[in-house]
């Protein structure tokens, strides 16, 4: 990126006065190297109590580092935000989400992974604001600034300009869309400038934002959300990113891991009184594949040690495993040390959420044996499902 700056720093408004200076606009080329300085540059001003204007992929923000108490009142001033009104809090990666809010559901750790950074603000749960790790030293003054009612909106923007920026600020940064409460948000620097000129310090103006509109505000309640605003993200996009995908890994793909995939249906069907075929109604997805699969079909004798069970998996063709597939799958079950490590190879950030199926022991490969071979491996297949699927709630 490349930059320059123009303009001259402004003056610090009292709310009711007319704005005596200019906002500083630093000018960013995404496509050149060394805007290093100007990041950094934008960074110290709001540590020492500016309010910087910067691009995300919606809209533009404005923000205040929240240890700022003077910076914060200039922001509720502006946006118009009484007293004990919390603002989002904007973070640079989606690790900081976890400093802020330790004790998360399942299902917000699944919306934390899919979604950040994205065009979404989450707003969980957080019981006790001044325990989290992330507000640790903070005053009550910069806690009522992120918390409101038990509760945290989170935002961590997939922009790398903003990014940047909020990881060097070093603390948590509360933001709002930049525009006076009664204006249409800013989707270009220059829209910054021409309704905030004076209002705040700097602009990192990096042209139009990538989708020009707001981000979707999601309201997580332990396992289950609501959809407060629609923006970028519909209802049927965040409906995809909430579903538990719980994926099955062998080899072929045509004996153990479709018996696993029939089994985990069939149990939590049962679990969640409903059919098979409402699970997806549910928020639940299982299937399987394997490191070689993707040929032929569902072994014989696996069809019929499970139609014994009252399971049908006759229609089940061997599928590929693909990176797509790992990164979709909340939890991603091997049959073997070696399906694992080759699980981790494909996609090595994938390796917390992979596990063996059966603790600390392989599933054995039935394949060329007879039909008792497969029964005596359904039976171990079903106590490592069984005991995997405790572990989770849905």
């Amino acid at each position: 990126m490349k930059g320059c700056l123009t303009g001259r720093p402004a003056r610090h408004t009292v709310t009711g006065k007319v704005p005596q200076m200019s906002t500083e606009v630093a000018t960013i080329d995404r496509e050149r190297a060394g805007f290093d300085d100007l990041i950094g540059r934008a960074a110290e001003i709001m540590r020492q109590g500016g309010i910087v204007g910067f691009p995300t992929e919606t809209v533009y923000g404005i923000g205040a580092c929240v240890t700022q108490s003077a910076a914060v009142s200039r922001l509720r001033d502006i946006k118009q935000r009484p007293t004990g009104k919390a603002f989002t809090v904007h973070l640079g990666s989606r690790d900081a989400v976890k400093g802020l809010v330790p004790d998360r559901s399942p299902l917000a750790d699944r919306l934390i992974r899919k979604a950040l950074p994205g065009p979404v603000t989450l707003i969980l749960d957080a019981d006790e604001p001044s325990a989290a790790p992330g507000a640790e030293g903070l005053d009550s003054a910069a806690l009522e600034a992120m918390f409101y009612d038990r509760t945290i909106g989170l935002r961590v923007p997939d922009d790398d300009v903003a990014a940047l920026l909020l990881r060097a600020v070093g603390s948590p940064v509360v933001a709002g869309s930049a525009n006076t409460a009664d204006a249409v948000p800013a989707r270009d620097g220059k829209d910054v400038v021409k309704g905030l000129d004076g209002l705040i310090d700097l602009v990192l103006d990096a042209g139009p934002t990538k989708y020009s509109d707001s981000s979707t505000i999601v309201r997580v309640r332990h396992n289950e959300y609501e959809l407060v605003r629609t923006g970028v993200f519909d209802a049927r996009t965040i409906a995809r990113l909430a579903m538990l995908r719980i994926l099955f890994v062998c080899t072929g793909n045509t004996c153990r891991s479709p018996m696993a995939e029939g089994l985990a249906k069939n149990v939590l069907a049962e679990r969640l009184e409903c059919e098979i075929a409402g699970l997806p109604q549910r928020g639940v997805a299982v299937s399987s594949a394997g490191t070689g699969g993707g040929f032929g079909g569902v072994s014989e004798h696996a069809v019929a040690v499970m139609t014994r069970r009252g399971i049908d998996i006759s229609g089940h063709g061997s599928k590929s495993l693909t990176p797509g597939l790992i990164h979709q799958a909340d939890h991603i079950f091997a049959m073997t040390h070696s399906h694992a490590d080759a699980i981790r190879a494909m996609v090595p950030g994938a390796e917390e959420r992979t596990v063996l199926l059966v603790e600390n022991e392989s599933v054995f490969d039935p394949i060329g044996g007879g039909e008792d071979d497969y029964a005596r491996c359904a039976r171990v297949i079903e106590q490592g499902v069984r005991h995997r699927l405790q572990e989770f709630d849905v």
